[in-house]
């Protein structure tokens, strides 16, 4: 399959209790990190940081672990997701309402541990999460 789209995003994760707590969005029945398609004249980085502002209204990210990133394989009709690994102390979430759509253009979000985001998450996004697991040096979660 070819790549005809890149999208970029963040894995945003934040300190809770001394455990890590990972953002999910829900778009309809899946559930994702920030993320959106790259503009023209821009990075993928900066379309990165960009998609996070607009649907989450984060713009404090610190990205301890470098700009290394995870690229999905295709899925829908060729479409590739980049994921970078970012922190940040904001815990509030504000949905950006899409120009397009007229409403956010997701559900709703959650703060989630790695556990629970593995059972959330589509196989294709559980990839990113063992990922961002071996960058945070973490044990693999316990599955039932």
């Amino acid at each position: 399959m070819r790549i005809r789209t890149l999208s970029s995003g963040v894995v945003v994760i934040r300190r809770e209790r001394g455990e890590w707590r990972f953002l999910l969005l829900r778009a309809y029945q899946y559930w994702d990190f920030p993320k959106g398609g790259v503009e023209r004249g821009e990075t993928p980085f900066e379309a990165a940081l960009r998609e996070v502002q607009e649907e989450t209204g984060i713009t404090e990210l610190a990205f301890h672990w470098g700009h290394d990133f995870i690229e999905t394989g295709p899925y829908a009709r060729g479409k590739v997701a980049r994921y970078h690994l970012a922190e940040t102390t904001e815990q509030r979430v504000v949905m950006g309402i899409s120009e397009e759509l007229g409403r956010p253009e997701h559900h709703e979000y959650r703060w989630v541990s790695l556990a629970q985001a593995q059972a959330m998450c589509a196989p294709r996004v559980q990839r990113v999460l063992d990922w961002a697991r071996k960058q945070l040096d973490l044990d693999p979660p316990h599955r039932p």
